[in-house]
């Protein structure tokens, strides 16, 4: 009997309903949810050149607000809007105690970290080792790390303070949270339409204003696809620049940590704070981190022509075909605001772009396939009731995985089997070298390349559920990018026809590798002269200074 081999424990069993966090109500406007409203005074100037991060650091050692009182608006805030968009999984019972623990700090006059008071979300994926760590997934309901992963020690050591892990697909495979198999997060801009995925509850949490930054995943554009559906500044760094330590490998030749903040530089803050090699860690890089941010400049000081002579060029395979006419007009124009801004435009052609998708997929299953073993129940995951061990393993598998980690489990081991190696496998990895060498073309004769960050803006909850093809074809703007190793930014350039105030599209910037700090120049530059654009979801905007 398999008694016989175990030794006690406390086995967790699958429970067979969801935990929400909160009650779920009717949707109100939040001055009508609180007696007290969240006031304005207390939270960071959100024009749309003003970092929320720097913002909250001078309020803090000016002593204009404590750490205690930022922690309260933004824990009330994520109170009033959780019911409504499901963004987090789990919310952390310390971080008034961790806040109160700053306040000392300060009283004290000692030294606090650049992240000093800011609430950072993370994924459920990366590993933390106060708060569960379930991947969105049964298997691992309730596991909690021994451990924090690199990028949340990091973090940590800076005086960040993590609110709680935001909601998923299953381990990062899936387009819009609707993988998750606990909840479905919802897209503030209108709560009836996805936040995309499979960070998505990341970027959801940093469009309501639930946290200042967040953490996500990024293994085909699982950090750029919400922040593109979310209105909300999304940045995936080059392979290498970010430990992948204590983040649950899903394809590990292609997964990365990346960011999400209100603005890029937030964004830029918050990468400069989780990168650098980590021993822990081969795949990371030894090379140099920069100040992301050093380069800024405020809007005063800009030239007439601030990016005078940076050649941009505009990818034609994703301006074409299958992409949503709103979304090219809104590319359009970002492109030419480029160009206003002093940029040399041109259009630039990838031949190979429409290769990526198949290849993407058949990399990652088979990846997904061999990373995914581990879960068993006898070595990692929940381990189901059975006489046999067998058994055992088929059980833990069958209730612990949700259909769409089964189906890529199924793809990869199928491309990976003796027969189809050459045939699938192979070829996709000949595939992902023509990629990255046309990248590299590109880029000899290019700063940075620009294209829409998804085909469409954001699309009803269950609209493609049942039609993963479809889903899967809305990667394709992004999976080349991590086949391709490279670094991109996301943000907001412009609104399409949905929602009772327009849904929000994301201009992708593409740069070479290890060159984050040009992303983010760029980006900080177009963010600070686009005009008539407000990236305020109408949930909160009433309580978002203009």
């Amino acid at each position: 009997m398999l008694s016989s081999l175990q030794p006690p424990r406390a086995l967790s069993r699958f429970p067979s309903k969801p935990i929400f966090l909160f009650r779920q109500t009717s949707i109100k406007p939040l001055s009508s949810l609180s007696s007290q409203p969240i006031t304005t005074s207390t939270l960071a100037n959100e024009s749309k050149s003003q970092s929320q991060i720097l913002s909250i650091r001078h309020s803090l050692l000016s002593r204009q607000l404590t750490a205690t009182q930022l922690a309260e608006s933004f824990l009330t805030r994520l109170r009033l809007t959780e019911p409504h968009l499901r963004s987090f999984l789990h919310v952390s019972d310390t971080v008034l105690a961790q806040a109160n623990e700053l306040d000392e700090k300060i009283k004290r006059n000692e030294d606090v970290g650049p992240l000093a008071g800011v609430l950072v979300g993370v994924k459920d994926n990366i590993c933390t080792s106060e708060m569960p760590s379930t991947g969105g997934s049964r298997i691992l309901e309730g596991y909690r790390p021994p451990f924090d992963a690199t990028a949340v020690r990091k973090i940590k050591e800076q005086g960040g303070i993590v609110v709680g892990k935001t909601n998923l697909d299953e381990f990062g495979m899936g387009s819009t949270t609707e993988g998750s198999a606990f909840q479905v997060t919802a897209n503030p801009w209108d709560i009836s339409r996805v936040p995309g995925g499979s960070s998505g509850g990341s970027a959801a949490a940093v469009s309501a204003r639930q946290c200042v930054v967040s953490l996500g995943s990024d293994t085909g554009g699982s950090v750029r696809q919400p922040a593109s559906f979310c209105g909300v500044v999304g940045l995936k760094p080059t392979y290498g620049r970010v430990s992948r330590f204590g983040l649950m490998a899903y394809a590990s030749s292609l997964d990365v940590i990346g960011c999400f903040g209100s603005s890029v530089t937030d964004a830029g803050i918050l990468l400069h704070a989780i990168s650098g090699h980590d021993r822990l860690d081969a795949t990371s890089s030894k090379q140099e981190v920069p100040e992301f941010t050093s380069q800024f400049a405020s809007t005063s000081l800009l030239e007439s022509k601030p990016l005078n002579g940076l050649r941009v060029g505009l990818i034609r395979e994703t301006v074409e075909d299958g992409v949503d006419t709103g979304v090219v007009s809104a590319i359009r124009g970002a492109a030419s605001h480029l160009e206003e801004l002093g940029c040399s435009l041109s259009e630039v052609s990838l031949p190979s772009f429409s290769l990526g998708l198949p290849a993407y997929y058949i990399l990652a299953s088979s990846e997904s396939s061999s990373n995914l073993s581990r879960y068993d129940g006898v070595r990692y995951g929940n381990q189901a009731a059975a006489d046999e061990l067998n058994a055992l393993y088929g059980d833990s598998r069958a209730k612990g995985f949700g259909h769409e980690v089964k189906m890529r489990i199924l793809m990869g081991t199928y491309a990976l089997s003796a027969g189809y190696y050459d045939a699938y496998y192979k070829r996709a990895q000949q595939v992902r070298t023509i990629i990255r060498k046309s990248f590299k073309a590109a880029l000899d004769e290019h700063d940075i390349l620009i294209s829409p960050a998804a085909p469409s803006a954001a699309y009803k909850i269950g609209e493609k559920k049942n039609d993963p093809l479809a889903m899967y074809a809305g990667d394709v703007m992004t999976v080349n990018v991590n086949l391709a190793g490279l670094p991109a930014l996301v943000l907001p350039c412009g609104f399409v026809e949905g929602g009772s105030a327009g849904l929000p599209v994301g201009l992708q910037m593409i740069g070479a590798p290890f060159d984050e700090e040009k992303l983010l120049r760029v980006g900080h530059v177009f963010e600070q002269t686009l005009q008539n654009c407000r990236f305020v979801p109408p949930l909160i905007a009433d309580d978002v200074p203009s």
